[in-house]
């Protein structure tokens, strides 16, 4: 039953009669989200295409149709309230508006937290379950320095990547795109952060409130991920993997996908490298995502971009202190490997200041990461 989305505009809800209708309909066997705004355009109200379902299912050859019961639509209110949900509908101010812009977006979507991070610019950034240290650590620098530039970081509550990137955004603002309903909190592992992430940031769903994630539904919430941002960013991903879906459907809905290189011989960044290979930004610090959207960004959020000067940025002090450090721990490093704790020891700072460092200049391949702790100069 599902056909072609119509664009025709549509009132949202604003009575409770008319949210358990539109629950209704959503929640119905057999109508997804293109289905629900053909029959809103067809039959004017939820309430008149809930009466004309069962003779469409008839003629669709689709014997005993029923739609979902009122007394279900009202179940899941009620357990809304309990979780401290809100309803979203399409169409209403609140709804986010780049969601709005996909074909059969989401017609309701149930929130928890802080409902004015939908207004602010955001990015996704997503990558492997299965995450290395250095991919984790990638995500939490990302994440900390858009949320600093001013960008609402979006993921999927999944462990590795995901985790570690609404962890580091917190502060700043971060939304969380469940596969489940918005009470129901996958992995377990990550109930207190989803938890801070609902008093902090904010949860999102279009699932039924209970719902337990199933397999066909993370595809789904990827694809919310994707509409919910203007660019996604790959930090690690095998070659087949949930976040190759969500950077396929960044790409299927005009975004832009920039991804973080990764060893040839690390399975979990073939991904990544085959979206270089493709034609995606690579991505070495929070600096390549700014200059890769800055066009785009600029035409959406003037005031976002207003302090970045022009141009080659000026050396400051800070970055003249950073390439002394670097000259330091290069000076420091040969082809024999040497233990980082000892090379903090020798250079006698901080490991605050240094182990920052070590990963910008892992990242640009200046220096080898081995099992143990040891570190070896590359060039």
């Amino acid at each position: 039953m599902d056909i072609e989305t119509s664009t025709h505009p549509l009132a949202p809800p604003t009575q409770e009669a008319s949210v358990i209708a539109w629950l209704r309909l959503i929640r119905s066997r057999r109508v997804g989200p293109a289905t629900f705004f053909r029959l809103m355009a067809e039959h004017g109200s939820a309430d008149a295409a809930l009466d004309a379902l069962p003779g469409i299912a008839r003629a669709a050859g689709v014997a005993d149709y029923a739609p979902c019961p009122v007394d279900a639509a009202q179940r899941e209110l009620a357990a809304a309230r309990t979780a401290g949900a809100r309803l979203v509908a399409f169409g209403s101010p609140d709804y986010p508006a780049a969601l709005a812009e996909i074909p059969d977006p989401p017609p309701l979507l149930w929130i928890r937290g802080r409902s004015e991070l939908l207004r602010r610019p955001q990015l996704a950034l997503v990558g492997a379950r299965n995450a290395s240290s250095l991919g984790t650590r990638m995500a939490r620098k990302l994440a900390d320095g858009l949320g600093q530039a001013g960008f609402v970081i979006a993921s999927g509550l999944a462990r590795g990547v995901d985790a570690a990137a609404h962890s580091a955004a917190l502060p700043t603002g971060t939304i969380a795109v469940m596969a489940g309903g918005a009470d129901v909190i996958y992995p377990a592992e990550n109930a207190d952060l989803a938890d801070r992430i609902s008093r902090e940031g904010m949860l999102v769903s279009e699932q039924p409130m209970g719902m337990a994630p199933q397999a066909r539904h993370f595809p789904q919430r990827n694809r919310i991920i994707a509409g919910l941002c203007r660019a996604v960013v790959v930090v690690e991903a095998a070659a087949r993997s949930g976040s190759l879906i969500t950077a396929r459907d960044a790409l299927d809905l005009g975004r832009d996908v920039l991804a973080v290189p990764g060893h040839p011989f690390d399975a979990r960044a073939a991904g990544c490298n085959m979206l270089i290979r493709d034609g995606a930004a690579l991505v070495r610090d929070t600096g390549d995502v700014i200059a890769a959207l800055a066009p785009l960004a600029e035409a959406a959020q003037p005031d976002l971009f207003a302090e970045i000067p022009p141009g080659p940025p000026q050396r400051t002090q800070r970055a003249a202190d950073i390439h002394a450090l670097h000259n330091q721990i290069l000076s420091r490093l040969g082809p024999s490997p040497l233990a980082e704790d000892q090379l903090i020891r020798d250079l006698a700072l901080p490991p605050g200041d240094v182990t920052p460092e070590l990963l910008n200049l892992e990242l640009d391949g200046r220096i080898l990461r081995q099992p143990g702790g040891l570190l070896s100069r590359l060039h």
